[in-house]
């Protein structure tokens, strides 16, 4: 039997369906203006540009407002701490969104973490980590909580499952490897001084790869009935098709048991779930009670 397709594209378009629901309520409730999300981008980085424009349009399209900030990359630390603060401080603002990277000479993580808790959309504070970590309220970063969201939709099973998670980056390895834990799979977390890689993912009955390298994961590593998840892009090259982190060869898709696809399977649940919780930080905001989509 051919593999499931986790097709992000199609549940995006759900879940934005039922956000303009949600939207529509709260500017009734409030006879105001909607819920605005504030995104920050430091320097040009074209890639960067690229997903700040999927993300404002996104807003429109829920009836939410975007509010897109653009500095320069010789920005400061404490200029952008600036930035953050005035945004702390608009009512008007529920969520913030600090397109990573940022320049080399920044601390982005003192900038994350400057971030108000209830318009950390993003998931990106060492404040929102840990009380997701402890099970605690929070705003879960929103690829992983994306993953999450897709995986449940599906009606993927994770319990008792092994789960292989490769990277392990603040925004993505790590919090995936938690809420996976946190979904009672019994996780490992590999990275790149991970010896011997293959034998972490022989026996893997979900693979979630985040690593940043062309098809680096091979289909030889991978068993039957695998759940594949690649949060890895890379653009076509040389007349080859984008591709992400692990080698989706006809091999491979003929005997996993899911897989997401490159373009349309984590990307636009990242985003949808961006948005989502930006609603939620809204909905909390005005006392109304969250109409939670469940994937």
């Amino acid at each position: 039997m051919a593999a499931i397709t986790l097709d992000g594209k199609a549940l995006a378009v759900e879940l934005e369906a039922e956000l303009r629901e949600r939207v529509a309520r709260l500017r009734a409730h409030l006879a105001g203006p909607p819920p605005v999300l504030a995104t920050i981008l430091v320097g040009a980085d074209p890639a960067s540009a690229t997903y700040v424009r999927m993300k404002g349009n996104a807003c429109r399209r829920v009836g939410m407002e975007s509010l897109p900030i653009a500095l320069p990359a010789e920005t400061t630390t404490e200029e952008l701490l600036a930035v953050i603060d005035s945004l702390n401080d608009d009512p008007h603002v529920r969520g913030i969104l600090l397109q990573h990277p940022v320049s080399a000479h920044i601390n982005e993580r003192a900038c994350f973490d400057r971030i108000a808790p209830e318009k950390d959309v993003d998931g990106v504070t060492s404040l929102g980590f840990g009380r997701m970590s402890m099970k605690e309220p929070a705003f879960g970063s929103a690829t992983p909580a994306g993953i999450m969201r897709l995986l449940r939709h599906h009606q993927i099973p994770l319990r008792g499952k092994r789960a292989t998670v490769i990277g392990r980056s603040a925004i993505l390895g790590r919090p995936m490897a938690t809420m996976l834990d946190h979904a009672d799979c019994t996780v490992t977390l590999c990275h790149r001084f991970t010896a011997d890689l293959p034998r972490h993912l022989v026996d893997a009955d979900i693979v979630v790869a985040a690593l940043g390298r062309r098809e680096f994961i091979r289909a030889g590593w991978l068993q039957d009935q695998v759940v594949i998840v690649d949060a890895g892009y890379h653009p076509p090259i040389d007349g080859a098709p984008a591709a992400g982190d692990v080698e989706l060869s006809a091999s491979l898709l003929a005997r996993a048991a899911a897989y997401t696809p490159v373009p349309g399977g984590v990307g636009p649940m990242t985003i949808a779930t961006l948005i989502a919780q930006t609603v939620e930080s809204a909905e909390q905001v005005a006392m109304l009670e969250p109409a939670l989509v469940r994937g």
